[in-house]
């Protein structure tokens, strides 16, 4: 029977935040091991890293994989034979229901937090502003609302995101809106809709996680167009266009996710009208889009510049445990989406909906507030990384929520798991840049109290000193595959 071999940092990420927890490292590593095999994640006869290798991945010592092994060997969960190395027994229990979909980090703390540690692999508002209380408090359930089966979203949200575009330069009817449970379910039903196993999608390097996954999950061929500091490789991004035609692009166009950046507006235009030339479905994920930083005015929006399917959400200005968001394009796709939508799941929740509405009659000022929240964290966060970690590299940024670093030496995928045992949980460049860079950056949210920012850069430094005596990887960042909670 052919086997599978996984490598190191592949199962280094479907290892998560094993090492947050309390005891020999061993132990932790062994346990962790023990419920990966046990669900099934690990099947019957894949073959396990060689000690050295896997040692090196997680920034451990090879004493703390060798015994690992020793506990899982003694109960009969993995053989190891000399010569032919290390693999998963054919032996052991049935794979249980409940297991584990997913390696991203970003979602592996949503499914499994791990206590006391600061997670610094999502961002997003900690609590809701008053004006959600506020806004649930005011929900009226009329006679109108019928049924409350409304696949394509109730018509007063429509209508109200639709003048926001309207307002925003871009002429938009409530029939080119679709209400979504969330920015991740707009992108999910695109992905269904538009992309079939083997179809290329092409995709800015480093991007938000969360696509990612769900474009590996349909079985997608990324094509990754380098993304730095400033903004997208456009001129490479209508290359691939023209050649590949791929069966969509996704971007990030204003307030990157990660690095913060703006495509400017010439750059913007021409990605715009390549992708029309070439006839292929252009995503702007507009999430952050609104959080401009240092007063600085929002940007256009890239369906200002032509043919582009906005996707947005309340949860980054907003609070992400409403589960409302949308998007924006033609009626006929929009038509076609909410068809989809309704073998989902109906209709997103309408209290959730009515709510929305509230909250947009006083956007800006919640905007505004948020944003003027954000610079302020943001300048502390690089006042404090400045002060205590000067060798590293994190340029301000225009919007959005987070800094990307850039580490002076080393490997950010084996740095994470240092970290993860200072009491930091972090995202590492790697698991984001599908073109196999990023090794060397992460992701830092400001999102967080400054006491929570303080602490978090005090955990850091002092993980980043232990790091420098922890084994080296040797080789980069795998890029992680995973399927969205």
């Amino acid at each position: 029977m052919r086997t599978r071999r996984i490598r190191a940092q592949e199962l280094a990420a479907l290892l998560g935040y094993w090492s947050a927890g309390r005891g020999p490292l061993y132990l932790l590593l062994a346990g962790r091991l023990r419920r990966l095999v046990d669900e099934g994640a690990l099947p019957t006869g894949t073959g396990l890293p060689p000690d050295r290798a896997l040692a090196a991945a997680l920034a451990v010592g090879r004493t703390t994989v060798v015994e690992a092994y020793e506990v899982l060997r003694r109960e009969g969960r993995i053989e190891r034979r000399q010569g032919s190395g290390t693999r998963v027994a054919a032996a052991v229990p049935v794979p249980s229901a409940g297991a584990e979909d997913t390696t991203n980090p970003s979602f592996l703390q949503l499914l499994d937090p791990p206590a006391g540690t600061i997670v610094l692999s999502c961002a997003a508002p900690e609590r809701p502003p008053p004006e959600v209380a506020l806004a649930y408090a005011s929900i009226h359930l009329d006679e109108g609302l019928g049924l409350g089966y409304r696949p394509a979203g109730l018509p007063r949200l429509r209508e109200a995101l639709a003048e926001r575009y309207r307002a925003a330069g871009v002429p938009t009817s409530p029939s080119q809106i679709l209400v979504t449970t969330g920015g991740q379910q707009a992108l999910s039903l695109l992905t269904e809709l538009l992309v079939a196993p083997g179809d290329d999608v092409l995709v800015e390097a480093p991007t938000y996680s969360g696509a990612l996954d769900l474009f590996r999950k349909a079985g997608a061929v990324l094509r990754p167009v380098a993304r730095g500091s400033a903004e997208l490789d456009v001129g490479e991004a209508v290359r691939v266009m023209e050649e590949r035609r791929p069966s969509l692009a996704y971007v990030v166009a204003n307030h990157h996710n990660p690095t913060g950046a703006v495509l400017a507006p010439l750059a913007a235009r021409r990605l715009v009208e390549a992708a029309e030339a070439a006839g292929v479905p252009l995503i702007d994920d507009g999430v952050t889009a609104d959080l401009a930083l240092h007063d600085r005015p929002v940007p256009r929006p890239l369906a200002g510049y032509g043919e582009v399917i906005s996707v947005g959400s309340l949860s980054k200005v907003v609070w992400g445990g409403m589960r409302v968001g949308w998007l924006r394009a033609r009626e006929e796709l929009v038509t076609r989406l909410a068809r989809l939508k309704a073998v989902h799941d109906l209709g997103s929740d309408v209290p959730s909906q009515l709510a929305a509405v509230r909250i947009l009659d006083d956007y800006e000022a919640v905007r505004a507030r948020r944003a003027k929240e954000l610079s302020a964290r943001h300048d502390l966060l690089r006042a404090e990384l400045a002060r205590t970690l000067p060798s590293w590299d994190f340029p301000p940024v225009e919007g959005g929520q987070t800094l990307w670093v850039r580490l002076p030496r080393g490997d950010a995928a084996a740095f994470a798991q240092v970290a993860i045992r200072h009491g930091v949980a972090l995202l590492p460049g790697g698991a984001i840049d599908a073109s196999g860079g990023g090794s060397d950056h992460l992701r830092l949210p400001f999102t967080g109290t400054p006491e929570r920012i303080q602490e978090s850069v005090r955990r850091l430094a002092e993980a980043w000193k232990a790091y420098d005596a922890s084994p080296r990887p040797s080789s980069g960042s795998v890029a992680l595959s995973a399927v969205v909670v």
